[in-house]
């Protein structure tokens, strides 16, 4: 009995600790919004297709900085840069020598890029704790208009540093982004986030 007992408290407890570890997570993401005005880090990108075919991999450098500038650089397979200046975002392949050009709030909206980089969480998104898996506290972050062109996020936390990113989106597609190295806060001059066609690009306005 006693031993019952015991096992009983221990998994009570355990659970306690699971659901305070989960809630912690969504306190995580909203302290991540207020204050990390800025931030950097490498990333891997994974997209596995909802047929489950063959998983595509990438990898480049994440920045940001509130409201609304972000950058992703891709380095591998290919080169892209996709920009948000504040008021557009541009995405550029150089492969192609072309650049797209959307306004920012037609672009971002209710979209990962926006919780990241943005600063309206609790009016754009609904949030839950999710359960603990590779070795990550994880928050979900749900769009309430579902008008995003992606069902949810989640944002993994390692402690409180932010480590990774998997999106789900309508289709069922999933992207796993990895972050490592995250500096949160970290000094990036604005010409980071300031775009300028190369000479002679095809530059096509959304």
């Amino acid at each position: 009995m006693i031993k019952t007992l015991l096992a009983i408290g221990a998994l009570a407890l355990g659970a306690l600790t699971t659901s305070a570890a989960q809630a912690d997570a969504v306190d995580r993401l909203r302290d991540f919004v207020r204050d990390s005005k800025s931030g950097r880090a490498a990333f891997t990108q994974t997209v596995t297709p909802a047929d489950g075919s063959r998983a595509k991999v990438s990898t480049g450098n994440f920045e940001f900085a509130r409201p609304d500038r972000f950058r992703f650089d891709y380095t591998k397979p290919y080169p892209q840069t996709l920009l948000a200046d504040g008021q557009k975002v541009w995405m550029h392949d150089p492969d192609l020598n072309q650049v797209t050009v959307r306004k920012v709030d037609q672009a971002l909206g209710a979209t990962p890029a926006a919780l990241l980089a943005g600063n309206t969480l609790e009016r754009d998104f609904s949030l839950s704790a999710q359960p603990a898996r590779d070795g990550l506290d994880w928050a979900r972050a749900t769009p309430k208009v579902a008008d995003g062109g992606f069902q949810w996020m989640a944002v993994g936390f390692r402690g409180a540093q932010l480590a990774a990113v998997e999106i789900l989106d309508r289709f069922g597609q999933r992207t796993l982004l990895k972050l490592d190295s995250f500096v949160p806060n970290a000094a990036l001059p604005a010409d980071r986030f300031r775009f300028v066609p190369p000479p002679g690009a095809d530059v096509i306005e959304q």
